[in-house]
């Protein structure tokens, strides 16, 4: 990875990103290493940021890395939804996913996978779907009864995506499994991701959300976080709502073998690249 050239560097990195001189002094950092990262919230439904979001990756993908996306879409379930008719009801923030719910669910995941895929092979990255219906990776069981069709990881095709990224294709994996009656069952999209990143003990795993990462009760940055700090918020309800299942399955991807996540703003310019490639980062590191 450090073979490349700083002309080269130059080339693959877009101007308004990191600059070469940071970025060289991260390219060993991540040799060889496994960044799976998720991608929800505003960067897979606003053009502009999407297409950062995709340019990101291809540059780290050029840069020697090994990136893994896992993607959400809620929002887009929500408007198929409420297309046709059909009311979603949360229960601790998992959606509720019936028998007619399931198959738009599946829909909807799918030909994003795709458009995913399609925007990444145009700017000769080459990507792989990894979905329900092909290339199943995600083993699951019911996570209870009263969410119906919402699955619970018990078994990720660790092989699958080693050999994907030995060929230097991009996974592209929605947050779909089946169980062994082959059923498809829809997954939180951060419990899909956190459960890549432990079976393949990667280096980072990266939420980008809408949000600027974990916030103090002045509403200030906080950039590093472990587990004992995140409880104590938790506790003075300074994290609160939707942050709260999201912090506490970061602390326990954290604590099985990820060396860190990291929730990052995906409305800010490059956050992904800023977070990875540079000394100031752009969200806030949780660690063990």
């Amino acid at each position: 990875m450090s073979s490349l050239k700083e002309e080269e560097l130059i080339n693959i990195l877009p101007k308004d990103g990191p600059t070469v001189q940071e970025v060289k002094k991260y390219l060993e950092k991540y040799n060889d290493e496994f960044i799976i990262i998720k991608c929800g919230g505003s960067v897979l439904v606003d053009p502009k940021l999407f297409k950062i979001f995709i340019e990101d990756v291809v540059v780290l993908n050029k840069l020697g890395f090994n990136p893994i996306i896992v993607h959400g879409g809620g929002k887009r379930i929500n408007s198929k939804l409420s297309e046709v008719n059909i009311k979603s009801n949360f229960i601790n923030g998992l959606r509720v996913t019936d028998k007619d719910t399931i198959s738009i669910v599946e829909d909807v995941l799918i030909e994003f996978n795709k458009e995913i895929v399609e925007a990444l092979n145009e700017l000769a990255c080459k990507a792989k779907k990894i979905t329900s219906k092909e290339n199943n990776i995600i083993t699951v069981v019911q996570e209870n009864k009263d969410l119906g069709f919402v699955g619970t990881p018990t078994e990720i095709n660790k092989e699958f995506l080693t050999e994907t990224i030995k060929v230097n294709e991009v996974p592209v994996v929605a947050p779909l499994g089946l169980n062994k009656d082959n059923q498809t069952f829809n997954i939180n999209a951060d419990t899909a991701a956190g459960s890549i990143a432990i079976e393949l003990k990667a280096r980072r795993l990266m939420i980008i959300s809408d949000v600027e990462g974990v916030l103090d009760i002045e509403k200030k940055l906080i950039p590093e976080i472990n587990s004992k700090k995140a409880n104590e918020l938790i506790d003075q309800e300074v994290i609160s709502g939707g942050m709260i299942p999201k912090i506490k399955n970061c602390l326990d991807v954290a604590s099985n073998g990820v060396k860190a996540v990291v929730i990052i703003d995906g409305r800010k310019n490059h956050s992904l690249l800023f977070e990875l490639l540079s000394d100031k980062g752009s969200g806030t590191l949780i660690r063990e």
